[in-house]
């Protein structure tokens, strides 16, 4: 695993703290799992940001809804 120093400001530090505290789990535990859910949210935001600009530059074409529930078997 690769260490990493982070500056926090004074209130989230003291949240962390009385996180780890009251639930008996290290810092590092939360800190770890923010990073994981916050990354895949920004993962999945830039990946939709780029495919819309691929889209509107005519690089790449968008499916109808409709199409894609035929496609998949899932009309209503």
């Amino acid at each position: 695993m690769a260490a990493v120093s982070l500056r926090l400001p004074e209130d989230v530090s003291n949240r962390l703290d009385s996180l780890a505290e009251i639930t008996g789990r290290s810092k590092t535990f939360y800190m770890i799992e923010a990073i994981r859910e916050h990354l895949d949210d920004l993962e999945d935001l830039y990946l939709s940001e780029q495919r819309l600009i691929a889209n509107r530059a005519g690089k790449s074409q968008s499916i109808p809804l409709e199409d894609v529930m035929k496609r998949y078997g899932l009309e209503g």
